[in-house]
């Protein structure tokens, strides 16, 4: 946004209804994100369904790195301390269950009162525009004016943007909340499910296929180069550096699995019959 703010010169013989005005001349953002210039809502500007896939895709990437690492180290701690299939199979499937329905449910939860307050500023919103359009509007100017216009221009846009679309200009200052755009918590739940299930077969998989005798390095190998590959995507969705999100979490996760392979080895020395 023009943080100096557009001046806008007035000629007494000139029809005010030719004049364009702030928001229609492209001078100023429409909501504050200094992305628009037609005065267009949020929820017009961005494609509708943006945050439900955001929050899909992060839920996900979250969901397979913790699948792939509870799993693991549940599995490697057994493998540490037998090794006999059926218990490494049984303690494998038990984490894998539970981990998945405490994922979805931890997801949807979360989720929720997330999606449950922007509701009740959807609803405050609607209700202040209600009681007292007027005063909606001159709140709506001073944002502006707070953000560098002059009053007379701040007015101007708050105006036109209120006449356009009352509640999206409202809710623009509220936290950029799309109406038509708000995150569902049980396709969180569902992806963030279905993720930690998939993310745990790898796990599976690499301590059930190989010889007793590779179980433990084969799954350490494949379990970090996983857990590299989604911090990797993670730190791509965030913006964020990915060799450093990567090393972070593959760092995390070998602690895991070491401590847990110490103590299974342990517990398997201890002369405990498991």
């Amino acid at each position: 946004m023009n943080t100096t703010g557009p001046t806008f010169e007035t000629a007494p013989a000139t029809d005010p209804s030719t004049t364009p005005t702030a928001v229609e001349a492209g001078t100023v953002p429409a909501s504050g994100d200094g992305q628009g210039a037609q005065g267009e809502a949020p929820s017009a500007r961005r494609e509708t369904g943006y945050q439900q896939r955001l929050n899909q895709l992060r839920a996900a990437v979250l969901g397979a790195n913790d699948g792939i690492v509870s799993v693991a180290a549940t599995v490697v701690g057994v493998a540490g301390a037998t090794t006999a299939t059926g218990p490494v199979l049984a303690a494998g499937a038990a984490a894998l269950a539970g981990g998945a329905v405490s994922m979805a449910l931890g997801e949807y939860v979360s989720v929720s009162s997330q999606s449950d307050s922007e509701n009740a500023k959807i609803a405050a919103a609607k209700r202040e525009l209600e009681q007292d359009e007027t005063a909606a509007r001159k709140e709506l100017a001073a944002h502006w004016q707070e953000q560098g216009l002059t009053p007379e221009t701040a007015e101007q846009v708050a105006t036109e943007l209120h006449r356009r679309n009352a509640l999206g200009a409202r809710l623009s200052i509220e936290g950029d909340i799309d109406p038509d755009d708000i995150v569902s918590p049980w396709h969180a739940a569902i992806a963030s499910f279905l993720a930690f299930f998939v993310g745990a077969l790898l796990p599976m998989a690499a301590i059930l296929l190989p010889p007793p005798d590779l179980r433990i390095p084969v799954t350490f190998a494949s379990t970090l180069l996983a857990l590299a590959l989604t911090g990797w995507i993670a730190a791509k969705v965030g913006e964020a550096n990915p060799v450093r999100a990567s090393l972070r979490v593959v760092i995390g996760g070998a602690l895991a699995l070491g401590v847990t392979f110490a103590i299974g080895s342990l517990l398997g020395q201890s002369g405990l019959n498991i």
